[in-house]
């Protein structure tokens, strides 16, 4: 696999679209921390580490529904192993006029786009979540 990120992007992707209430992915930090910024905008209920049915370890996360409809509408991958995306603090993108969510990758560790500017630093875009 070249792009962890894109793979559980698209998992979580996928599983919204079909009413899905758990998806499983590999286990990863760079994938826990992006969840985590997930789940603390409210996009997803949470997610729990677990050992897949073939002994390597992942991750369940839970989905989040709002009378019937998914929460994430929108999740694009920005930065790709291709070509990857870098900003300065002044230069993140705010998504759908700051009613969605930029997580980067920064010195200071994974933050949503209203963090990274609050902490004043910028790093590598890697999704858009609306």
């Amino acid at each position: 696999m070249n792009d962890p990120i894109g793979d559980m992007l698209t998992r979580i992707r996928n599983a919204s679209l079909r009413g899905k209430s758990v998806v499983d992915t590999p286990a990863s930090k760079l994938r826990a921390w992006v969840l985590d910024v997930l789940a603390d905008e409210g996009y997803i209920r949470g997610y729990e580490k677990t050992t897949g049915s073939d002994g390597h370890p992942a991750i369940e996360i839970s989905l989040k529904y709002y009378e019937g409809e998914p929460v994430i509408r929108e999740l694009k991958r920005v930065s790709k192993p291709g070509r990857r995306v870098y900003m300065g603090v002044n230069d993140i993108p705010s998504v759908r006029q700051g009613l969605g969510v930029s997580i980067v990758s920064t010195p200071k560790g994974v933050m949503s786009d209203a963090s990274a500017r609050a902490a004043n630093v910028g790093g590598e875009v890697l999704c858009t979540v609306f």
